[in-house]
């Protein structure tokens, strides 16, 4: 097990903590994206609120920003507050976002364009911040500018150093503030618009966290606000400089270590992890899986793949093949991540068909699904014993190897929505084993976003493909453990298998029968 697989499934048992106290649903780590959002417009709409009152100017900024605080406290107080908080939340959930979506490996193939939005957002939620707290025009803004301007006249850019600015009470003129409260504006707005593209390869992204998550986030962030109000420090004062203040360190993190490094080896260490990020998803190379493949001959336009596509790789075109339907399905392979759920949607991909050799409307060439028919006869007919199950796993969830024992088979796919529902049932009625068990990755947490909802919904006949009512559902267990909780997943497969065993027998034959066939 490498290094990074260990880091995984620690961060998995945090995050199963968070699970057993507020549900998957409302888990926060599976909503760090929708709560960015959330953050951002709480940070957008205290700070148009604020932006009413402030005034620029070098003696009034400090003053129009204490009288926001103190004379309305009841609402420019508790504004300001929570534009503070909720950009240090904001903060937390981008850091947290970043490292989960690496050690889950949600950066490589199309994913590349999230990735690689994600690292200019850093900069311009940090941009942000700290002209944010230029703004304040306390000793701290004070220490921000000075040690600010110094790390870029390290460019030699400027023909003048701009540091000289902040040396003189005479060099700074209400201008600059001007210019402070326009780039406080215009760096958010930027952020939007790439926070746009950073979910523009996603369907149903989900910008919005559960109403009972935002609720419960709010009234914290609220009564944080009330309990700890954000208040300036001594205003600035450009005939002293700056000996003592008290950092934010969610924004000013790296500030400190101006005192002990050289600027230009700052800009160094900067730019190049920021490169080390961009490049990321390319590191270390790795060979690219198929994209899905549609075979016009049994595509007959019906558009489930492209409703379940979690990525948007698949749109619906005009007929070209001169076959009486009215749409095909198209495949954009820069987009597909080749996560088979497409196929598992496909009517056709059934392994019931015999009169004509098994090819479905749209496939993933690694795994077709008449090599997955193949596959699951290969497993099933080597099963032994009184109770015989087969267990379908996804890759990127539960280990299946800890799942093999007598009597227990293994399929894996790239995403348990990649079963179409009528494998289940090929299994079951054709006394191929004699219960079927689904694995894959956490509830609530899906490697490919959707699958598991999916699969849930196909199975309770709400979403096509359905699993016909005749199946047995007695004869079938889910099973969401993701691969922290393998145990969990090892625990509950052997109570499926007692629970078979108490079971009528399933057709051809009693489990004795059976048991004594296969020591014959």
């Amino acid at each position: 097990m490498g290094f990074k697989q260990r880091l995984r499934i620690a961060w998995e048992r945090l995050e199963g903590a968070f699970t057993r106290s507020f549900g998957p649903a409302w888990n926060p780590f599976f909503q760090l994206g929708a709560l960015g959002w959330f953050f951002y417009w709480i940070v957008a709409v205290t700070g148009i609120y604020l932006f009413i009152f402030f005034d620029t100017g070098v003696t009034n900024a400090y003053q129009s920003l204490e009288e926001i605080t103190r004379a309305q406290w009841w609402a420019g107080g508790v504004m300001r507050s929570l534009h503070r908080y909720a950009s240090d939340a904001l903060v937390v959930v981008m850091t947290l976002h970043m490292i989960r979506e690496y050690l889950l490996d949600r950066l490589r193939g199309p994913r590349w364009l999230a990735w690689v939005t994600g690292v200019p957002m850093i900069w311009f939620v940090f941009i942000a911040g700290v002209t944010g707290y230029w703004l304040v025009w306390d000793m701290l803004a004070q220490y921000v500018a000075i040690v600010t301007t110094e790390w870029f006249d390290a460019l030699s850019i400027f023909g003048e150093p701009i540091a000289r600015n902040f040396l003189s009470p005479t060099h700074l003129s209400d201008r600059f503030f001007t210019l402070m409260v326009f780039a406080h504006i215009v760096v958010p707005l930027f952020l939007l618009l790439v926070m746009w593209i950073h979910i523009l390869r996603m369907s149903d992204a989900r910008i919005n966290p559960p109403k009972g998550l935002a609720i419960g986030t709010g009234a914290t962030l609220l009564v944080l606000s009330l309990v700890f109000p954000a208040v300036s420090q001594a205003p600035a004062d450009l005939a002293v400089v700056p000996a003592t203040v008290q950092l934010d360190w969610y924004y000013l993190n790296l500030y400190p270590l101006f005192d002990y490094v050289p600027r230009p080896v700052m800009w160094v260490l900067t730019v190049g992890f920021s490169t080390f990020l961009l490049l990321l998803p390319w590191l270390p190379p790795r060979r690219r899986a198929p994209a899905a493949l549609v075979d016009l001959g049994n595509c007959n336009g019906c558009a489930r793949c492209a409703a379940d596509c979690p990525f948007n790789a698949i749109t619906m075109r005009p007929r070209s093949d001169g076959l009486p339907y009215e749409q095909e399905a198209a495949v954009d392979s820069g987009m597909c991540v080749a996560c088979g759920i497409c196929a598992g949607a496909c009517p056709t991909a059934t392994p019931f068909r015999r009169r004509a050799l098994l090819v479905a409307g749209i496939d993933l060439p690694q795994l077709t699904v008449r090599e997955l028919r193949a596959r699951t006869l290969a497993a099933t007919s080597a099963l032994r014993g009184p109770v015989r199950v087969l267990v379908y796993g996804c890759a990127h969830g539960t280990r299946l190897a800890a799942l093999q024992q007598p009597g227990v088979a293994t399929v894996e796919l790239s995403c348990i929505a990649a079963l179409p529902p009528s494998f289940i049932d090929f299994v079951l009625s054709g006394d191929h084993a004699d219960g079927v068990f689904l694995t894959g990755c956490r509830e609530g947490d899906c490697h490919h976003r959707q699958g598991i909802e999916w699969t849930r919904q196909r199975l309770a006949g709400e979403r096509d493909p359905f699993l016909r009512a005749r199946v047995p559902r007695e004869r079938l267990h889910c099973c969401w453990s993701g691969l922290a909780q393998t145990a969990v997943a090892v625990r509950e497969l052997s109570a499926f298998r007692e629970r078979l065993a108490a079971l009528a027998p399933a057709e051809g034959g009693t489990p004795a029968a059976r048991e004594e066939a296969g020591h014959a």
